[in-house]
């Protein structure tokens, strides 16, 4: 039925939704999420495919349900419609996506007068989506925001054309055809560059300087073991930064709820999921490639590693306790490739004290979230199975393996090998109060619902942990 309107009236305003109202594409977050929670229904998705793209999108959205609260909405043309609205305007949601999502979403903001769709049979984009249009409004005018090239023909019907965060291929279009749009509504909390740095979250390769610490301990530098180790550690860190991307993606949702996860650049919009598999992709080639030229098992060590994260990041992480182990265990393999890559063994004591440290570590993560939610009287809702409850047991559990560390490392001192490899190992005692104090530290702070980050990315920001860790090397330099 078409939508009459009177002379004098303001024009109606359609508005486009993935990219363009949502910065980011919501099939593509919904696909997400099935991968994420229902990765069973992978299978039927090509036959669904084969069917049609309407088809295929109706049965992604049957299949999970999208937070629509959550979704990274330009605010600036959020802001925009809302005062259009106000002024007595029209609005319609005319999207590609499927009409039930989309009708949630215009259930959620409240602004639209109508919603168009696809239907599970005609997918809704480019000439259709125009006919649509002329079909529901009639031969009156109408202004369109859109985003992409398929907005093309619709962007050239409109009385008044408006872009949100344009494509490339979009301005060269609108160019071409001398289209000037009256309105731009852009909005990128970072630079492409500053996204995909957080992205890879390259301050996290900070933990692959374990690959160093076989070499360290064993006390036979060489130039040539310290490059190979140096490679090491860059091809680590390029696999370990796909891993990563692999992990924002499927926790996109999930992300979007949190307080402070919900501005990594995919949950943001700030980078959309095909260039995030795409920088995936690069980096884990890269990173591949050139563990395969390097010494000893590290290639080996290297797939391990990143099998075991991907499991992690699909399964495992659901698992309470079984998550931190796994956690710890990651850590571990960073030993284990950095042994494989320089030849040098790993001790008992080494392997004893980090598996015991790393498991704090681990349970002191877990801890903070539970104690951080406890504080706001949210309930756990990122599926690692962990009750606010638990975090007593957890800090039991962490403590003690902090302890642990310590009296290994106490032992440690007074070994035969500690004699042959220090001229002066009673100095070495000096750690021990350092390493005990950087943990009770960390620890109490974690109580306190003021460590909201990895512990070790805290570390490298916390003035009391850097002098903590140069006080360790300057005594560990003076005992040798």
């Amino acid at each position: 039925m078409k939508i009459e309107r009177q002379l004098g009236t303001l024009r109606p305003l359609c508005v486009d939704l993935d990219g363009t109202l949502v910065k980011s594409d919501t099939l593509v977050d919904s696909l997400l999420l099935l991968v994420r929670a229902r990765p069973l229904l992978l299978f039927p998705l090509a036959e669904r495919l084969l069917r049609g793209k309407a088809a295929f999108k109706a049965f992604v959205t049957e299949s999970v349900s999208l937070d629509v609260a959550n979704l990274p909405y330009n605010s600036a043309l959020l802001e925009y419609l809302h005062h259009e609205r106000a002024a007595g305007r029209d609005i319609y949601l005319a999207t590609g996506a499927d009409r039930n999502l989309a009708r949630r979403v215009a259930d959620h903001l409240g602004i639209f007068a109508d919603v168009m769709g696809s239907d599970g049979a005609t997918n809704l984009t480019g000439s259709k989506k125009l006919d649509i249009l002329r079909e529901r409004l009639g031969s009156g005018e109408f202004d369109y925001i859109g985003n992409d090239t398929p907005d093309l023909p619709l962007l050239a019907h409109a009385t008044e054309a408006m872009v949100a965060n344009p494509s490339l291929g979009l301005r060269m279009r609108l160019k071409t055809r001398g289209i000037q749009p009256s309105h731009f509504f852009h909005e990128r909390n970072n630079t492409f560059l500053q996204s995909l740095f957080k992205a890879a979250r390259v301050q996290q390769w900070a933990k692959n300087l374990l690959i160093f610490v076989p070499l360290l301990c064993s006390h036979a530098l060489s130039a040539g073991k310290l490059l190979t180790a140096l490679l090491a550690f860059c091809c680590f860190s390029l696999t370990a930064s796909s891993a990563y991307i692999f992990n924002d993606l499927l926790d996109i949702d999930a992300d979007r709820r949190h307080p402070r996860k919900h501005h990594r650049p995919f949950a943001s919009g700030d980078l959309s999921a095909f260039a995030g598999i795409s920088i995936a992709g690069i980096l884990l080639f890269a990173g591949l490639a050139g563990a395969e030229m390097l010494p000893g098992h590290f290639l080996a060590w290297t797939l391990v590693y990143l099998a075991t994260s991907v499991a992690y990041s699909l399964v495992l992480k659901r698992f309470a306790l079984l998550d931190v182990m796994v956690l710890s265990g990651l850590y571990i393999l960073r030993l284990l490739a950095g042994s494989a890559v320089t030849q040098t063994p790993i001790s008992d004591w080494l392997a004893g004290f980090s598996l015991f440290l790393f498991l704090s570590l681990a349970m002191v993560k877990r801890f903070a979230e539970l104690e951080n939610l406890r504080a706001t009287n949210a309930a756990p809702n990122n599926g690692r199975g962990y009750l606010i409850p638990d975090s007593e047991q957890l800090r039991s559990f962490g403590t003690s393996s902090a302890y642990a560390a310590v009296v290994v490392f106490a032992i440690y001192i007074t070994g035969p090998d500690v004699q042959r490899l220090y001229r002066e190992p009673r100095l070495l005692w000096l750690c021990v109060p350092l390493i005990t104090l950087w943990l009770n530290r960390v620890w109490m702070l974690a109580s306190r619902g003021r460590l909201d980050e990895d512990p070790v990315a805290f570390a490298l920001t916390d003035p009391v942990s850097q002098a903590i860790g140069i006080a360790v090397m300057i005594v560990a330099l003076l005992a040798v």
